[in-house]
């Protein structure tokens, strides 16, 4: 079509140009000098100028001559020179006329030439002028056309955008429908609460003979409890002076006490123990069992985990795998613990860790083979294996981002079998925990299932945080961990559309262990579930909790070498005080041993409850009260507690940073502990407060409610304060509940610290525990 438009523009400049030259010949026909003018005034050209030029310099040269001619002619008395150049005039003239006529010609056909190049030049100005033309129009067109795929792209967003505020919006009406069915549940829990009280003080009033034995078999256990505790201290060779001098006042206690105390405490453990099982009757729990160094058979134990004090540490978890393996060893079991070698592992312990051995393994679907190396460390008789490969864990922490560490924990899940053969242990319980372990037990029953490894062991899988579960794309996973196609369906680890480690780990694990018997109940409801509770609740027949302890020997208020002043339950009162002082003086705080000190150790974070203590930190913070934070979390809790260090300053001092010097000095000091948790599947903090004779005050939810036994004013017992509902109300009624006990019953609070500093938080119980699940395990 262009070519046809271009042959038609073609033919109509050549009619054009052939008019035009036809039209220049009449011009310079009629009248020559015009139409050299003309042409040249059309055309412009430099020839035609030129010529021009010349025309009128031999004209200007002629007229000279005649005017030289005339005059001389006019001289009839001239001489013979003037007759001779007379004679001639008219041939010169004659000649004259003839040269101009010639040079006409040629300058004629020099301008048509001139006239003729111009025309084509204006022909090809034409075609050009067309090409742009039609250039112009395509380009339009085309602009038309990425006008309109801008509009349908804009329509195509806007649609997109409104499917994305539709979800949002079900996504919102959902947390709203959950939101009133938790209220509506919380108010159910009250109410059932209520009504309990009510039948207990029923109870209480038809069983008040039966009250006072049992308080006299508590007493009794009391007294047990701190032989128990004392004959530990005489137990530990690095113990101080003041240990000594404790475990000899054991020993006699023991001695006169021995007879009295084995009837009342067997008569308390079997109240106990029916207690719990009215309490819990559908709980598969571990019983619970006398702490005792079981000698036979000897089980081996491998503990498998992304962190491990002191080597790397996030969080409890790290608390966990380094002292539960501790524990275990006093339980006759050979235990060792395999971690992946991060670059950031302090230098003190990568320079004096043992070169093991290496190998080349295949990982991925398509085969691609990695380095594995196995080095060692031992440290308090237990032995650490550390898998590594720099490309994977030579660089950031232990966790980066999901793109990152499925492919880590990938190689590290499969690397811990291969090594096994290697370092020449084959342990009868694989015990893995949380979701960066979880392939474990899914390699074990899959690619390893013929090996000596899967022979002889069985797997453990322990959820210590049901919130994170190794959720990542589909394709990947499978990719990266190289398992075949029958695991990856919606009763393994298929999530929807996506993959989901914990999911398959749970689902191949012999035994599913949480770290509290009511958070093993509560991740088989919709609200703690985290979209797992139909598959746990599916595998609940293997499920049991199991509550954390804390290492007695880090958390010792006798020998911490980062406290003012060290104490035991007989000093405790005046030595708190003691170091209430001191860290009043470092933090900059009024130096007042009455005030009432509150502490946060936390992640400032919405699960942790910090929200709620955030909305009520204007009202509880007083004359009387001051409020020590420490800790990091989201932006807008760190700037909220900088804000009330600065207002209220004196009382409140925010440390937004983690110290665990600090954090001692914290809990010798402070008078109590704020953990109203929106969920706690164990928790430490709690613990170690209670250690260091801190009143926690604490939400109803996890490890929590396992922990802490509310404080009654009535019959005197209790370690705590506790509360139900997720509340800032609730919260801050119970705050000002202990300062009222604080200050107004000070004999109470001050037993109560005695109490908590009695009461067993150690591993000792615990490690009895999974010791027990163990031989169930293997029997």
């Amino acid at each position: 079509m262009e070519g046809s438009k271009n042959k038609t523009s073609k033919q109509e400049t050549k009619i054009t140009v052939e008019k035009n030259a036809d039209v220049i010949e009449k011009i310079l026909a009629v009248d020559e000098t015009a139409g050299k003018e003309k042409v040249e005034g059309k055309v412009e050209g430099k020839a035609v100028r030129k010529i021009t030029k010349k025309k009128n310099s031999d004209a200007d040269h002629q007229e000279e001559s005649k005017t030289t001619s005339k005059k001389k002619t006019s001289k009839k008395a001239g001489s013979k020179k003037t007759e001779i150049d007379q004679q001639p005039t008219e041939e010169k003239e004659t000649a004259g006329k003839k040269k101009t006529a010639k040079k006409a010609t040629t300058e004629k056909a020099t301008a048509k030439k001139i006239a003729e190049k111009k025309i084509t030049e204006l022909e090809e100005n034409k075609i050009a002028e067309a090409k742009a033309e039609e250039k112009a129009k395509v380009e339009e067109t085309a602009a038309k056309t990425e006008e309109k795929a801008k509009v349908e792209d804009t329509a195509a967003k806007a649609e997109e955008k409104a499917k994305v505020e539709e979800a949002a919006a079900k996504v919102e009406e959902k947390a709203k429908v959950e939101e009133a069915a938790a209220k509506k549940e919380s108010k159910a829990k009250t109410e059932e609460k209520a009504a309990k009280k009510e039948s207990k003080a029923e109870t209480e009033e038809k069983a008040a003979k039966k009250e006072s034995k049992a308080k006299t078999e508590e007493k009794a256990a009391k007294k047990e409890s701190k032989a128990k505790t004392e004959e530990k201290a005489a137990k530990k060779e690095e113990k101080a002076k003041i240990e000594e001098k404790a475990a000899k006042k054991e020993e006699k206690a023991k001695t006169e006490e021995k007879a009295a105390k084995k009837e009342s405490k067997a008569k308390t453990e079997e109240k106990a123990a029916k207690k719990e099982s009215k309490v819990n009757p559908e709980e598969n729990v571990v019983e619970k069992q006398e702490v005792e160094v079981v000698k036979e058979p000897r089980r081996s134990i491998l503990f498998v985990g992304s962190e491990c004090f002191p080597f790397v540490k996030t969080g409890g978890l790290a608390d966990v795998m380094y002292a539960l393996p501790k524990a275990l060893l006093k339980q006759n079991c050979d235990v060792r613990v395999i971690l992946p070698k991060y670059a950031c592992i302090p230098w003190e312990y990568q320079e004096k860790m043992q070169y093991i051995h290496h190998f080349y393994m295949d990982l991925c679907s398509d085969g691609t083979t990695f380095y594995v190396g196995i080095m060692q460390y031992e440290m308090d008789g237990v032995i650490y294996y550390f898998i590594d490969n720099e490309g994977m864990f030579g660089y950031g922490n232990p966790y980066t981002d999901m793109s990152n560490d499925i492919p880590r924990f990938c190689l590290f899940s499969k690397a811990v079998l291969a090594a096994l053969p290697v370092i020449g242990f084959y342990p009868e319980v694989i015990h893995c925990h949380d979701w960066q372990t979880a392939l474990v037990p899914i390699y074990l029953r899959t690619l390893f299932h013929d090996t000596e490894v899967a022979h002889r062991a069985v797997s453990v899988m322990t959820i210590h945080n049901l919130k994170f579960q190794g959720v990542e794309n589909m394709g990947r996973i499978r990719y990266w961990s190289g398992l075949p196609d029958l695991v990856f369906h919606e009763g393994c680890l298929k999530e929807g559309i996506d993959g989901n480690m914990l999911k398959g780990g749970i689902t191949y694990c012999n035994k599913l262990t949480t770290v509290s018997n009511t958070y093993a109940g509560e991740i088989k409801t919709d609200f703690f579930g985290e979209n797992l509770n139909a598959h746990i609740a599916y595998h609940h027949m293997k499920l049991c909790g199991i509550v954390n302890g804390i290492d007695t020997d880090m958390y010792n208020p006798m020998t911490d070498s980062r406290i003012a002043v060290n104490y035991d339950k007989e000093n405790a009162i005046a030595a708190k005080k003691k170091n209430k002082l001191a860290l009043q003086a470092e933090l900059g705080l009024e130096q007042n041993e009455d005030k009432f000190m509150i502490a946060i150790i936390s992640r400032l974070t919405d699960q942790k409850g910090v929200d709620l203590i955030d909305t009520i930190m204007n009202r509880m913070v007083d004359d009387f009260t001051q409020v020590v934070i420490l800790g990091t979390g989201e932006d807008r809790f760190e700037h909220s507690f900088r804000y009330y260090e600065d207002h209220f300053r004196g009382r409140v001092c925010s440390n937004i940073m983690y110290s665990e010097e600090r954090a001692h000095r914290i809990y010798a000091a402070a008078d109590a502990l704020l953990v109203p948790s929106l969920f706690e599947p164990c928790g430490l903090t709690q613990l170690i407060a209670m250690r260091y004779g801190t009143i926690p005050v604490v939400r109803e939810t996890g490890g929590l409610k396992d922990t802490v036994e509310p404080y009654n004013e009535y019959e005197q017992r209790g370690n705590g304060f506790s509360f139900d509902a997720y509340d800032p109300e609730m919260l801050l009624k119970m705050v000002n509940y202990a300062k009222t006990v604080y200050f107004e019953r000070r004999k109470d609070w001050d037993e109560m610290v005695i109490r908590d500093m009695e009461k067993d938080v150690s591993w000792e119980r615990s490690a009895a525990q999974y010791r027990q699940m163990y031989d169930d395990l293997r029997s």
